[in-house]
């Protein structure tokens, strides 16, 4: 089987994505390759730190993590996406670009760990349950049949994800 390409899409690109994109890298390394973006980063966006200390606990990498518009995924010389999953409701709700060779799209909602006036330690510990539910779904994607990765079925696989109840 190919390496199957995965881009998770946020609005920020600084929370969710980075932990689906570190922690789809950590998982399968070889079978897919992840990547993420947002559609509006800030100015000098950067990825979450708390994000960035839970992937570090969690004995996952974060170094060439980075914020970055989904732009660069849609441009001339892009790697060309199997799969694009939209983890915040806002970017569920865009108008996304056009994607080279079409992939699969579905939407895996998470709230954002990172929202709210909470403590530090309440915030890591959002972080970290959020670690923990994309791991829950990346964990069934990654056991999936290989007939379920055909470009033919995988939408339809990804998105009956989204259905798997996870917990917080």
């Amino acid at each position: 089987m190919n390496t199957l390409n995965v881009l998770f899409l946020c609005t920020h690109n600084s929370a969710r994505s980075i932990l689906a994109e570190a922690l789809l890298n950590d998982m399968a390394p070889g079978r897919f390759k992840a990547y993420s973006a947002g559609s509006s980063p800030r100015a000098n966006q950067q990825p979450h730190p708390l994000g960035l200390q839970v992937l570090r606990a969690a004995g996952i990498a974060t170094e060439g993590l980075r914020s970055k518009g989904w732009d660069e995924f849609a441009a001339p010389g892009a790697p060309a996406m199997d799969l694009i999953i939209t983890v915040c409701d806002n970017a569920a709700g865009e108008v996304c670009p056009i994607w080279p060779g079409h992939p699969a799209t579905a939407h895996w909602g998470y709230a954002d760990p990172s929202e709210g006036d909470a403590s530090e330690d309440e915030k890591r510990e959002a972080f970290r349950k959020t670690l923990h539910a994309i791991h829950q779904r990346l964990e069934l994607l990654i056991n999936l049949p290989a007939d379920k990765l055909e470009k033919t079925l995988l939408q339809g696989s990804a998105r009956e994800l989204a259905r798997h109840a996870v917990a917080p």
